[in-house]
């Protein structure tokens, strides 16, 4: 251990925020200049936009593809965490994601298009390889998903069902689809579930759309597996995407084991690691990020 004292004594002088900041540019995930491709990003507190900024920290080169949902909030709670936040964040455009990654000096390109489409995922596919070329890495995380509490087996409508299927299963059917048949000599596929998606009451088409995805996530990593691309889910348990208020915190956090809600960054320091070199033989799997929420 002696060797390692100049180390250690270095490290007893700097907090731990500073210590993860350092470990994290430490760690070689192998995915400079790769492309990756995440969906559902225009949301600053999302888990799409966190990707995105983790990705172009490691010098990735990052696409990122947004559908503004219209949905009505009150603009007088929206400098706090709650549904009104969250509405207007899904509103918007990505100009506030798009300031951040100019910080960062990340190579960058934002797509304002609808993936249940098949028309707009090819033209999407397009004009990526276009300016780069190549597809490396994919996140499936766009999601459609009732706000009105009709989600349920007694209120369902029809346009629920088909509104949420289409994004969540059709859609991100439709990217990977392309990302396969665009393939290049590296492949990552990461999809969002969500760690509920078992047993989801109260939210049951969302949370069956999120099952299919798990399901989808196995049978295409077998299929694909002889490209050597690797298919894998990760599975959030309650996330600080700016939809939590106070009040839902309070009633939430008891029910995580670990204590607190989860925040954006530990969902995409997960995606980061299943996209990099060294997740090259993990497929096929469904990874909780909860807390211990849902086990």
């Amino acid at each position: 251990m002696s060797q390692y004292k100049h180390i250690i004594a270095l490290f007893s002088h700097i907090d731990t925020i500073e210590l993860i900041c350092i470990f994290q540019y430490m760690v070689n995930y192998g995915i400079k200049d790769r492309v990756a491709l995440i969906t559902g990003a225009n949301n600053p507190q999302g888990i799409g936009a966190t990707t995105a900024f983790a990705f172009a920290r490691e010098g990735a080169k990052v696409v990122l593809v947004y559908k503004r949902i219209p949905r009505s909030f009150d603009k007088t709670k929206t400098d706090r965490n709650g549904a009104d936040r969250y509405f207007e964040a899904n509103a918007g455009n990505t100009d506030v994601v798009e300031g951040r990654l100019r910080e960062m000096n990340a190579d960058y390109m934002i797509i304002e298009s609808d993936i249940s489409n098949d028309d707009a995922v090819k033209d999407i596919y397009s004009s990526v390889l276009e300016r780069y070329g190549r597809i490396d890495i994919l996140v499936n995380n766009a999601a459609d998903c009732d706000v009105d509490g009709i989600d349920t087996i007694e209120k369902i409508t029809q346009s629920v069902i088909d509104d949420t299927f289409a994004v969540n299963v059709r859609g991100s059917i439709l990217m990977t689809r392309a990302f396969i048949n665009n393939r290049c000599d590296y492949g990552r596929i990461i999809n969002l579930s969500t760690d509920a998606a078992q047993v989801f009451a109260g939210q049951i088409t969302y949370g069956a759309s999120k099952a299919t995805l798990e399901a989808l996530t196995r049978s295409i990593g077998l299929e694909v597996a002889k490209y050597g691309i690797t298919v894998n889910c990760v599975a959030p348990g309650p996330t600080q995407t700016g939809w939590i208020d106070d009040d839902f915190a309070k009633e939430v956090i008891p029910i995580i084991p670990m204590g607190k809600l989860i925040q954006p960054e530990d969902i995409a320091e997960t995606i980061l690691f299943l996209a990099s070199e060294q997740a090259r033989m993990i497929t096929g799997q469904i990874i909780k990020v909860s807390g211990g929420h849902a086990l």
